[in-house]
Parts: C-alpha cells; sequence; structure tokens
C-alpha cells in the first residue's frame, strides 16, 4: 500500500512540474510571439546610445572632440610616481628615498627570490659579478660585496636597481616598487 502512494505523489510532482513549464512557455509565447521582434525596452538610450568613434568630432564636448585628454594630476593606473617632490637624481637618490620597511616588516627571502630571477643571471649566486652570462662575453659587474656597496645607502642602491646603470638595464618597469626595495636590503645583507 505505501509504494502505491509514493509512486502516485511522484507522478502527480512530475505532472505539476510539466503543467508549470508549459505555462512558462506559453507565457513567453505570448509575450513575444515574433522572435524577430524584441521585446519592451527598459531605457531605450542606455541600448542604443551614439558610439562616436575616438577621432570622430563630438557636438558633446567643447572642443568638438571625442578623444579627450585626462584631467590635470591624473595618474595612469601603475605608474605612481617614485619622488612626487620634483626630479630625483642620483645625487639626491640616497637622501631623500626611504624604504618602506623596517626589520620586522621585511621579508628578505622575497627579496632573494627577486634577487635570483632578475639579478643573480649577472651578479652570480653569491653577488661577487660572476654570473652566468659573464662566461658568455658579457662584462662583469662590480662585485656587490665591495665597501663601496655596503657604504651606499638604501636609496642610491634602490635608484640604481630602478634606473639601471652601464650594462645594468632599469628594473622599474619589471620590479615591482617593493620588490626593489626587498633586493636592496637582500644586497645589504651579503657578506
Amino acid at each position: 500500500m505505501g509504494k502505491w502512494w509514493v509512486n502516485k505523489m511522484k507522478t502527480l510532482s512530475l505532472i505539476k512540474f510539466g503543467i508549470a513549464i508549459g505555462l512558462v512557455y506559453g507565457l513567453g509565447l505570448l509575450i513575444s510571439s515574433d522572435r524577430t521582434v524584441p521585446n519592451s525596452e527598459f531605457i531605450p538610450e542606455m541600448v542604443h546610445s551614439v558610439a562616436y568613434d575616438s577621432y570622430a568630432p563630438n557636438p558633446n564636448f567643447a572642443d568638438g572632440k571625442t578623444l579627450q585628454m585626462p584631467p590635470e594630476g591624473t595618474i595612469a593606473l601603475g605608474f605612481m610616481p617614485e619622488y612626487p617632490d620634483g626630479e630625483l637624481t642620483k645625487e639626491n637618490a640616497g637622501k631623500v628615498l626611504k624604504s618602506p620597511f623596517d626589520i620586522e616588516t621585511m621579508d628578505l627571502a622575497r627579496g632573494a627570490k627577486v634577487y635570483a630571477t632578475f639579478c643573480q643571471v649577472c651578479h652570480g649566486l653569491t653577488g661577487d659579478g660572476d654570473g652566468p652570462v659573464t662566461k658568455r662575453g658579457v662584462p662583469p659587474p662590480p662585485s656587490l660585496k665591495t665597501d663601496r656597496v655596503r657604504n651606499m645607502m638604501d636609496g642610491d642602491i634602490y635608484y640604481l636597481i630602478s634606473k639601471g646603470v652601464g650594462n645594468m638595464p632599469p628594473y622599474s618597469v619589471q620590479v615591482k616598487r617593493e620588490d626593489r626595495w626587498l633586493v636592496t636590503h637582500f644586497i645589504k645583507t651579503m657578506k
């Protein structure tokens, strides 16, 4: 007796579900019986806005151009200036550039990883200037263990990493600002 009741309930549920689907489909046909004609549009100006080509005339702006200059002071995404107070030079970099990291927040393991990725090929594993490219004809860079490098201020090393010097290319485009500071601190730990 129990199985018959369960089967009847399942059958009724399936019938109700089928009827509901049929009603929804029928309602859809009533609303839009012609598939080539769109339904009512809410705020049609948003759907059918006038698109202007970048270099086409545009009556919406005072100068009549579509392509507008960005507002004064606009900074492109990801291009925040390194030093906002005027031009940064090699001479003043050590005095004005200060590391955003202190001993507790500095991640030397990350600095070592970035060094291994970008610097080790020329400067070598230990910073002696004996990287693999020096064995293929590239002039060897100076050792990072000299007193000259040890006595440099953090800002000076950071500037050289960012802007490059001699055969060394600038890494400000390839390496994020925080990573360049971490490499600076990692270089200072080399002995």
